[in-house]
């Protein structure tokens, strides 16, 4: 699946209680979220921006490489891609993403028996 490209988000569910289950409640907002995703072959470059906030990590699937999370804490990590899924392991919770009828779709997993998944929907413009 050709994940590059610009996308708006259009509604995304769980928001709030995954923001509060990683400990970065302050994060709440309203904004739009744009992703934009290059992508040569196996190599990522993936950006999400709001007004006056962005955040890029570039990687290549299947190489072990040092990515940051939402509050600029950097760690290392795989990304993975099976069935057209990229998976990412951040150090509290776990991604992945998907493009389905021309959407990105992005799943963020915590762990733990009280574990809370946000879901992003996003079109591409």
């Amino acid at each position: 699946m050709a994940f590059a490209g610009k996308y708006e988000l259009e509604k995304q569910e769980n928001y709030d209680e995954f923001l509060e289950a990683i400990g970065f409640a302050k994060a709440k907002t309203n904004n739009k979220v744009i992703t934009e995703v290059v992508q040569d072959g196996d190599n990522f470059i993936w950006s999400q921006m709001i007004p006056n906030w962005t955040w890029t990590n570039t990687f290549t699937i299947g190489k072990e490489c040092e990515l940051e999370d939402m509050r600029g804490n950097k760690f290392m990590s795989t990304a993975t891609m099976d069935g057209g899924k990229i998976s990412v392991p951040f150090p509290d919770y776990h991604f992945t993403a998907e493009i389905s009828g021309g959407k990105l779709i992005l799943h963020c997993t915590t762990p733990g028996e009280k574990s809370v998944t946000m879901t992003r929907i996003s079109k591409r413009i």
